[in-house]
């Protein structure tokens, strides 16, 4: 992967309409963002959907990314969990997967594309941060970028009071962004 320079780079041309630099962040981000997807949906189709819509969102609002506020591929990691976030509400009025019987026996035959981006120093370096934190900061945190889990969801599963899950989680991104610097 790009690093945060080049990367913010390249969303600064795709603003500025260059389809090669666009397509060079795609390269670049494309089995990360897909692992975020994935994380979040747990169907690859839904995910690889999620991901071409977060795409063209990024494609639209290239110039709207700024470094001061994080790394580029936070930008768009919060662009594709948002994406994910948001379909899972749209199909909750649906059939939940845990209700499909015999659910617990599909599985993926592809590997998870952020498996491979797992030993990454970006991941590790994120990995000694979260271990930095509070346990119920780490756990809230996780739960509700890893899992998709909203503020409620979390304050449920935990048992929290939601004020105390919402501070847990502006703390710890807080300590995170801090920790994890320019």
């Amino acid at each position: 992967m790009l690093d945060r320079d080049g990367l913010g780079r390249l969303l600064g041309d795709a603003a500025a309409g260059d389809r090669a630099a666009f397509r060079a962040v795609y390269d670049a981000t494309a089995p990360h963002l897909l692992g975020v997807a994935l994380r979040i949906l747990r169907r690859r189709d839904a995910a690889e959907e999620v991901v071409q819509e977060a795409y063209v969102s990024i494609w639209q609002h290239a110039g709207e990314y700024r470094r001061e506020r994080g790394t580029p591929i936070a930008w768009m990691g919060t662009i594709v969990r948002n994406r994910a976030l948001d379909r899972i509400r749209r199909e909750r009025a649906t059939v939940a997967l845990d209700d499909v019987p015999g659910h617990e026996d599909w599985h993926d035959p592809d590997p998870l594309p952020d498996d491979a981006t797992a030993t990454s120093q970006e991941a590790r370096r994120l990995a000694v941060c979260l271990d930095a934190l509070d346990a119920k900061q780490r756990r809230a945190i996780v739960l509700a970028y890893r899992e998709g889990l909203t503020h409620d969801e979390i304050a449920r599963r935990l048992p929290a009071p939601l004020g105390t899950v919402k501070t847990w989680i502006r703390r710890g991104l807080m300590q995170l962004k801090d920790c994890l610097g320019p």
